[in-house]
């Protein structure tokens, strides 16, 4: 589903990402941990097609980031840490106007849009501007409009974010979802304890290489992943 090869980024002098290799399959729910500026939110807006690299190869369901960009972008959905949404749009319009880009047919969208909006408790909510938002209505909204043409893969930075339980708990529910018709997740969070219940594999970054990834029982061993992620870094230092 995703595949990062040697993939390397740098500003200036600084190195952010350091010959990262990872690879995600489909059905997999995959973690991406790390300190801030370990290198997650480079390494995620590279696979979203956002960022320029200076080597190595990306590709998503064969498909590569450099080579095909538009491609990869009807394949994937990304959802930043802080979403930047069309505030001058309600929140129907908004999500008109996402679907309509990933070409979702009227009847698909209307029923999608229902489904999620129900689930998130936003409904109410669509026919007000999105600036007078809060930034956990924007989160869902931005969520909602993820969903919309069924990505294969979602690229999540910090999903849980801003949401209250209710929502956090529909959100990995959905993640679940998109897995089990056969999608794929890849996501970062600084949330030790929920990446080690809802992930299937893990990779840590520090200082931009990969210290450790895999299935998250052969990562973890008899640890948690709050104490294998804290004697990885102090072995990085």
């Amino acid at each position: 589903m995703l595949k990062i090869d040697n993939l390397t980024k740098t500003y200036g002098e600084k190195t952010a990402v350091d010959n990262l290799t990872l690879h995600v399959a489909p059905g997999e729910i995959y973690g991406f941990i790390g300190h801030n500026g370990a290198g997650k939110s480079t390494t995620i807006k590279a696979v979203a097609g956002l960022l320029a690299f200076d080597s190595g190869e990306i590709t998503v369901c064969g498909k590569s980031v450099k080579a095909d960009p538009l491609a990869v972008k009807r394949e994937i959905a990304y959802l930043p840490d802080n979403p930047d949404l069309y505030e001058f749009l309600s929140g129907i319009k908004y999500l008109n106007f996402v679907a309509d880009v990933f070409d979702v047919p009227s009847t698909v969208r209307q029923e999608r849009v229902h489904k999620y909006a129900e689930l998130f408790e936003l409904t109410a909510d669509l026919a007000q501007p999105v600036s007078s938002y809060s930034h956990g209505m924007k989160q869902k909204l931005a969520l909602i409009s993820a969903l919309l043409h069924e990505p294969q893969l979602m690229i999540m930075d910090e999903p849980f974010v801003g949401l209250d339980p209710k929502a956090a708990k529909a959100v990995k529910d959905l993640m679940r979802e998109v897995c089990n018709r056969g999608g794929a997740i890849f996501f970062s969070t600084h949330v030790l304890e929920v990446a080690e219940k809802l992930c299937d594999k893990v990779a840590i970054i520090s200082h931009g290489k990969l210290a450790a990834s895999g299935n998250m029982e052969d990562v973890l061993g008899n640890e948690s992943l709050e104490n294998v992620f804290f004697e990885l870094e102090d072995s990085t230092k």
